[in-house]
């Protein structure tokens, strides 16, 4: 067996067209996609340390990707169940509260890391 390199790159291509279909798309998203842009410039602008980076980077991968996640969820439940029905709402609802989860983790991780800075920023 040996590496096709070639089919590496299409499943690249796969996975940013399947990105590229959710953004600007659905609300939650882009909401996560704006706050992003927010925390990153506060990280710039406070000077954060390496290890800060590492924990805000791998909190925004994590609720990015829950996101998507999430979304992918939602496509497949409506594809085999496009009446509504209660337990796919529920399939829905516990994919939603999964990214929630995520979020919330994101935001507490965040505070640890940002609260120092704007302590000493306003005072």
């Amino acid at each position: 067996m040996h590496y096709d390199f070639k089919k590496q790159i299409r499943s690249f291509g796969y996975a940013w067209k399947g990105i590229r279909c959710v953004v600007g798309k659905e609300q939650n998203l882009s909401f996560h996609l704006i706050a992003t842009v927010c925390v990153v410039m506060a990280g710039f602008y406070f000077g954060l340390t390496r290890m800060e980076w590492i924990a805000v980077l791998l909190c925004i991968g994590m609720v990015i990707a829950a996101e998507l996640f999430n979304s992918a969820v939602e496509r497949i439940v409506d594809l085999v169940s496009p009446q509504r029905q209660p337990l796919a709402g529920q399939i829905k609802d516990i994919a939603a509260g999964a990214v929630l989860v995520c979020a919330l983790t994101a935001i507490v991780i965040g505070l640890i890391i940002f609260i120092p800075y704007l302590t000493r920023f306003l005072l």
